[in-house]
């Protein structure tokens, strides 16, 4: 028997963006009935990454959001609007606003497994490539060239520049370490000094910790801001993935970084990169994937260590476990984060405790309204279902309970009920109970 507390009297914080992606919706445009929007509108994602958006050519492809993408000619004038290509970026992040989620900029280029480099290189001039930020930022915050005023708050610089293949090269960053510090100091100040009330951060490492402190060794020398820390981390293990935030925020506080967000803004479940990524695919898109990241998203909410969460990825694609490839419907893998959203606008998180090492839970409340998520989550394939009791108050006597597994989609339980503040009821292997009153 496996048992979830829940004490109603004991609020210990606020519900966090745990539920945070990489990505906007796909628009249905040009007579195409096509489109997730409705669906993503209804997510409520709080945050939207854009990095590696132009993979993808319902988003605008090649011409969207990366550096080279907007500014094709490094020699070009910095301070010329004609000298900028912002259509694409423009409509991708206007319609990602228009369904619900907040930009998280990431100011660089998306992956390149290609043979030739394209925005990976290292800029020729870190002072232009920091203007060039600049006047990207200024278009979508401030109106400039016929621009925008969204507000975004949070930029982050680069993406995994430690990021380093089997054979030496790098898919990422085709510079040094000390060329990636340097060209950090030099964006960062330049563009904190011009916006003093945007966030500005990075370096969305890979998760190589002995790197990140290099990194951080570097970059406090130089003073540089750095109002966030990104990481990425990608594995089977949800405590895994909150002992690295704990790990990641005690290493933040040792250089003096107290007051930094931590933002692990990619991750995923993947058993294995080469022999067992296939098998890991096929997790992502079904149940197992949808309780991994239910569980993942209820253990660092329940960790003081990490600030957001951004799933990777909302992008048609390998690692989307939210919408399928060609319908865009919603998979097992959206319910999660739409659930999460409800915890969220309750807002304040009250504790609850369990006593088996693969039940999660968390608990929200705001006046007479509550919301529990539990998840029963495996990484081990012949483990069998759990009896679960859950032990709360009278308050939750009546309470609705909808279940998600295999074989229900939010589906209203059609026996259990809460009596007397006490349940107990069978969980399959990788399902998820909500309780709502």
């Amino acid at each position: 028997m496996s048992n979830v507390s829940i004490d109603l009297t004991a609020k210990i914080g606020e519900i966090k963006s745990m539920h945070a992606v990489n990505n906007g919706p796909c628009v249905a445009e040009n007579q195409q009935t096509r489109g997730n929007q409705d669906d993503y509108k209804a997510a409520r994602f709080p945050y939207a990454r854009n990095h590696d958006a132009s993979f993808f050519a319902g988003y605008g492809g090649e011409h969207t959001v990366d550096i080279h993408a907007i500014f094709p000619d490094f020699d070009a004038d910095v301070n010329d609007a004609d000298s900028y290509d912002f259509a694409c970026t423009d409509t991708y992040l206007s319609q990602t606003i228009r369904y619900g989620a907040k930009i998280f900029y990431r100011l660089g280029s998306k992956i390149e497994h290609g043979v030739k480099k394209y925005g990976t290189s290292v800029p020729k001039d870190f002072k232009k490539w920091a203007e060039i930020c600049e006047h990207i930022i200024s278009h979508y915050n401030e109106g400039w060239a016929k621009g925008y005023h969204m507000d975004i708050e949070y930029w982050e610089i680069w993406n995994e520049p430690d990021l380093i293949n089997e054979d030496g090269t790098s898919p990422t960053w085709q510079g040094t370490e000390e060329q990636f510090a340097e060209l950090y100091t030099v964006a960062s100040k330049h563009l904190k000094n011009r916006f003093p009330n945007i966030k500005i951060g990075g370096p969305a490492s890979v998760g190589d910790e002995s790197w990140m402190r290099r990194f951080l060794e570097r970059i406090k020398k130089t003073d540089a801001p750095l109002d966030f820390f990104s990481y990425h981390w990608y594995w089977t293990e949800p405590k895994d993935m909150s002992a690295k935030c704990t790990r990641i925020r005690r290493m933040l506080d040792e250089f003096g970084y107290k007051n930094t967000e931590t933002v692990l803004n990619e991750w995923n479940y993947v058993r294995d990169w080469s022999k067992e990524f296939v098998y890991s695919v096929e997790q992502i898109i079904g149940m197992k994937g949808a309780a991994f990241s239910s569980a993942c998203m209820l253990e660092c909410q329940n960790n003081p260590n990490i600030d957001m969460l951004m799933y990777y990825d909302a992008r048609p694609g390998t690692f989307n476990g939210l919408f399928d490839f060609y319908t865009y419907r919603p998979l097992k893998g959206y319910y999660p984060f739409y659930l999460f959203s409800n915890l969220y606008e309750l807002k304040n998180h009250y504790k609850t405790e369990t006593d088996d090492e693969d039940i999660y839970a968390v608990c929200a409340k705001n006046g007479d309204r509550v919301a529990v998520m539990i998840t029963y989550y495996a990484e081990d394939d012949n483990k069998w279902h759990k009896m679960v009791t859950i032990d709360a108050s009278s308050e939750l006597d009546g309470a609705k309970i909808y279940v998600l597994d295999k074989d229900h989609t939010l589906s209203l339980h059609p026996s259990a009920k809460i009596k007397n503040g006490k349940l107990t009821v069978r969980m399959e292997r990788n399902s998820l109970l909500y309780i709502e009153k």
